[in-house]
């Protein structure tokens, strides 16, 4: 079902467009209001999918409801509706965020077909928005130890700021989860979050993924190609595994944070960049810096704030919040129900040596759950959850 409101002050039209919407479609319910000022009232206490709002009224123009309702209820789509001489009107409404606008009389056909495409829009915004929530949860950090509560306080101080972070911690301990929340409590969530797993990308290679290129740089560029700094642009990058990046790449991010610009391999034209860069790494780099394979000046750089994420054998208070965590969220993904672990199988699972940390108990949470029975058991964990 769809609810649509119909703000339209002279009583024929506003009876012309209810009649037209509720028999083109049964799914379409349709309100309506006689002034601009009673029709803002009914925004405030219902949720509608669509309004159709005149711009000419008395007590309150269209103008005033579409700006004051798109503070409250900023993801409604408005249709405005124009007589002939509110045209420029109607034009500047879509600037203050209209989806669009009917002349009157209204066209049987126009005002349907921009009905539909409204409404489609709205469901892409709620998708979009419920995906958001996903991939929010999919990077949700689970703990109450003091350890993690620690991490939480530093993000919430550090997250408003464009400090650059770098984070350390050993492989699974979840250093993604902690920059992926750092860019979510910034101030730049809604530009880009861009990782780069610098250990995944060959050493002649990097610095074309970084910077970018262009054609004729090297055999393969074919094109000019934008990078992850470009791209990151207004946002985040997130440099994961920065220890395993070579001197000369490093040389070339550390001109990227001092200059805030980058050029392409194979130019020497200059590109702006507003970024904030957020780096992790599961190496000693002070070690690194004394055997000559990472930059001083780059780690001082880069590490403006440190945070240390604990190994998960140093925060075993947070194995029961994080195996009832992995058990619901592995449930959601097969479509099944939640299992739930007894005392003893949480106990026992306690007691393990978590070499491979968060990831490791991920997956041996999965396996129990598949193998496991009903209730997962100590004899569960003792079969299945080999150490």
């Amino acid at each position: 079902m769809s609810k649509i409101l119909v703000i339209e002050d002279e009583s024929a039209i506003r009876r012309v467009l209810v009649k037209i919407l509720s028999e083109e479609n049964e799914a379409y319910v349709v309100n309506e209001a006689e002034d601009g000022l009673k029709g803002l009232e009914i925004i405030k206490k219902e949720d509608f999918d669509l309004v159709l709002c005149d711009i000419k009224m008395p007590k309150m123009d269209g103008v005033e409801v579409l700006e004051a309702a798109r503070k409250v209820k900023p993801e409604i789509p408005f249709i405005m509706i124009s007589g002939h001489g509110d045209l420029d009107t109607a034009v500047n409404t879509m600037r203050l965020g209209a989806f669009d606008y009917i002349s009157k009389p209204p066209d049987l056909n126009r005002l349907l077909t921009t009905v539909r495409n409204a409404l489609d829009r709205k469901e892409l915004v709620v998708e979009n928005k419920i995906l958001k929530k996903k991939v929010s949860k999919n990077y949700e950090m689970v703990g109450e130890s003091k350890e993690i509560t620690g991490i939480k306080d530093i993000i919430e101080k550090v997250a408003p700021t464009d400090a650059r972070v770098l984070i350390t911690g050993s492989n699974g301990t979840g250093k993604e989860l902690v920059a992926h929340w750092i860019h979510e409590k910034s101030q730049r969530v809604k530009a880009p979050f861009i990782e780069v797993n610098c250990a995944a990308i060959p050493s002649e290679l990097i610095e074309s993924e970084l910077f970018g290129h262009v054609k004729g740089a090297f055999t393969s560029a074919v094109r000019d190609r934008a990078g992850k700094f470009e791209t990151a642009n207004k946002g985040t990058i997130f440099l994961d595994e920065i220890g395993d990046m070579s001197l000369s790449a490093q040389a070339k991010v550390l001109r990227a944070l001092q200059e805030n610009k980058v050029s392409r391999v194979g130019s020497d034209k200059d590109i702006k960049v507003d970024v904030r860069v957020v780096a992790a790494t599961n190496k000693n780099l002070k070690k690194e810096i004394e055997e000559g394979r990472f930059r001083e000046d780059l780690y001082h750089r880069l590490a403006v704030i440190l945070i240390q994420v604990p190994a998960l054998n140093d925060r075993r208070d947070d194995i029961p919040l994080l195996i009832s965590h992995f058990s619901k969220k592995i449930a959601d993904e097969q479509g099944t129900a939640t299992k739930t672990f007894s005392k003893k199988a949480i106990d026992l699972l306690k007691g393990y040596d978590w070499t491979g940390n968060i990831r490791e108990l991920r997956n041996v949470v999965e396996r129990l759950i598949i193998l496991g029975g009903n209730e997962v058991t100590e004899e569960d964990v003792k079969l299945f959850a080999s150490k």
